[in-house]
């Protein structure tokens, strides 16, 4: 049990049965009325986030999550195949279990998968990831007074906007917080 005063940002807990990681938090002592702690926390299980606030003297559960380091394989319809880098034990997950990450898998790519006592919590990707543009139409010389962007495909079957300067064949760096072309590789 620790004491909510000594949480920290990134921390895990038990409340209520469920498992949850530490986003914010804020200590508040109002003028009148005793001190509190405001905090946001992620739910591990379901992805959704809360704000929850406590009194300062309330003890939470820790919640000691595990994370491993896998490599992606293949996918196979509604199944992904990892490889633990360390033992070479091969897992499967399903696209419930993955949800919006599944997405940015490509064959090769090494992610974290977590784990609460054996149960999968889902996976952890790097923040941003080399793809190579299999698809998309050449670029219109006109008017580029604006940041002009056109679709591209990715190996993975991912589909995103580039700018027109970006063909086929060449290799773009994606951002997995919100999908969006990063850079050039």
């Amino acid at each position: 049990m620790i004491n909510i005063n000594d949480i920290k940002n990134g921390m895990t807990v038990l409340i209520d049965g469920n498992i949850y990681l530490i986003l914010e938090f804020l200590h508040v002592k109002p003028g009148k009325g005793p001190a509190f702690v405001r905090t946001k926390l992620k739910n591990l299980r379901t992805g959704s986030t809360i704000e929850q606030t406590f009194n300062t003297n309330i003890k939470l559960e820790k919640a000691i999550i595990e994370k491993k380091p896998m490599q992606y394989l293949y996918g196979s319809g509604e199944t992904y195949n990892f490889m633990n880098m360390e033992t070479y034990e091969q897992m499967d997950l399903t696209k419930d279990q993955l949800g919006e990450d599944a997405k940015y898998l490509k064959e090769g790519l090494e992610v974290d998968i977590t784990f609460y006592k054996g149960e999968i919590l889902g996976i952890t990707l790097p923040e941003k990831i080399e793809y190579e543009v299999t698809h998309t139409e050449p670029g219109v010389k006109g008017n580029t007074a604006t940041s002009a962007t056109k679709e591209a495909e990715l190996e993975n079957g991912l589909t995103i906007k580039v700018p027109l300067f970006i063909n086929e064949n060449e290799h773009v760096i994606v951002s997995t917080k919100d999908g969006k072309y990063d850079s050039r590789a």
